[in-house]
């Protein structure tokens, strides 16, 4: 009998429990944070803009593969991130994101699955997060964004958190080589007008980073 394989793009409430949490929370706050604090210098500004409660969607702007743990040991619920389906082809990198709360998305359209996953999260103590820019970019720049963040805000009912994030696609070793600055800005309420949350993200990360937008 062919074993079916668990569909990594829908996650039950159930999944959010506390032996996940307890395994986020290991990873990204003790172990990541360590690192960022050790060797990058992590500087956090505007965390007083953090909503108390979790009817947000974290959307940072996406330099490296640190962005994602980084977001995690900064923000005070965990994170759970869409990540594109290709990466849970690996066995390792599936069991690792799995246990970090992350699900598959198809990065070319939105599928239900996606919109059922993202409602779900809004009914535990995690948030979404994901990266309106789909890929990392060149520092500097902000391109390449995709509605689906804004889209996903609206069926949720979920306002948007900016973060600006700098100095991760500066890989380091030496203790104290490097520097990363988070800042969180201010809360976008989700609107009908879909180009206009997205068009306040785009200025909320320019102001946040520096970065110019040069479309796509």
């Amino acid at each position: 009998m062919t074993k079916t394989r668990k569909n990594y793009s829908e996650r039950k409430i159930s999944e959010y429990n506390r032996f996940r949490k307890y395994f986020y929370w290991l990873i990204t706050k003790v172990f990541y944070m360590l690192r960022f604090k050790l060797v990058y210098r992590l500087e956090v500004q505007g965390r007083e803009n953090v909503p108390k409660d979790n009817q947000y969607i974290v959307c940072p702007n996406h330099l490296s593969t640190l962005d994602p743990p980084l977001i995690g040991a900064v923000m005070p619920r965990p994170v759970s991130f869409m990540a594109k389906e290709e990466l849970f082809n690996n066995i390792f990198m599936r069991w690792w994101l799995n246990w970090l709360g992350a699900f598959a998305v198809n990065r070319e359209k939105l599928a239900v699955s996606t919109i059922k996953t993202a409602k779900s999260i809004s009914k535990t103590n995690w948030v979404l997060g994901l990266f309106p820019q789909g890929s990392r970019k060149p520092a500097g720049t902000i391109a390449d964004i995709s509605k689906g963040f804004a889209t996903l805000a609206k069926a949720t009912k979920c306002g948007i958190l900016p973060v600006g994030i700098i100095g991760t696609e500066e890989f380091k070793f030496r203790p104290f080589s490097g520097k990363i600055v988070v800042k969180i800005g201010e809360l976008i309420p989700y609107d009908e007008n879909l180009d206009m949350m997205v068009e306040e993200w785009i200025r909320a990360i320019e102001k946040l980073t520096g970065f110019k937008y040069v479309g796509v």
